[in-house]
């Protein structure tokens, strides 16, 4: 078959488009499978080597080859549902659960940013608290600290660096 074999082979299969999708569809029971079928149909003709035989019926010819796609893809797919349908649980599955590791690394992180604060001083570490932790605004912290808005962010800013630079430190 030269390549223009192959060229008429692409032409049946676009004039016979809505036939080849309809019959695919009637085989799998679902028209997403047919045209995901009726794809790999046309990529198979598109790679059709230019030394084989001519084709002396191409519609029959490209409704073999999607046929025996379906086939494999029915096939395929019971497989895989008998497969997922008699699987028990066993202990292969992950636990969602950190593993001890991750428990660990982050028990030694919050003590050390917990280090860290202790180690800010009173007012920044009470404004970083009352933002991160209660979620006030920088106006109900400047109020409830005697200071500005501006001071406000200066104190969570200077907080925010030292905890930074102190869990860096660690690493």
């Amino acid at each position: 078959m030269g390549r223009q074999d192959a060229s008429g082979l692409i032409a049946a299969f676009q004039q016979h488009y809505r036939d080849l999708l309809r019959f695919l569809a009637r085989r799998t029971g679902d028209a997403e499978r047919a045209a995901d079928i009726a794809q790999e149909t046309y990529i198979r003709l598109n790679a059709i080597a230019p030394e084989m035989a001519g084709v002396e019926n191409r519609k029959a010819y490209i409704y073999r080859i999607a046929g025996n796609l379906a086939i494999d893809a029915v096939r395929r797919e019971s497989r895989e549902t008998a497969w997922l349908v008699d699987e028990t649980p066993d202990d292969m599955i992950a636990d969602p659960a950190p593993s001890p590791e991750r428990v660990a690394i982050d028990r030694d992180r919050l003590r050390l940013f917990e280090e860290a604060l202790d180690a800010l001083p009173p007012k920044p570490r009470l404004a970083l608290l009352m933002f991160r932790v209660d979620g006030l605004s920088h106006r109900e912290i400047a109020e409830r600290l005697g200071v500005s808005e501006s001071m406000v962010a200066k104190y969570i800013g200077q907080a925010l660096r030292h905890c930074r630079d102190r869990l860096w430190m660690s690493d």
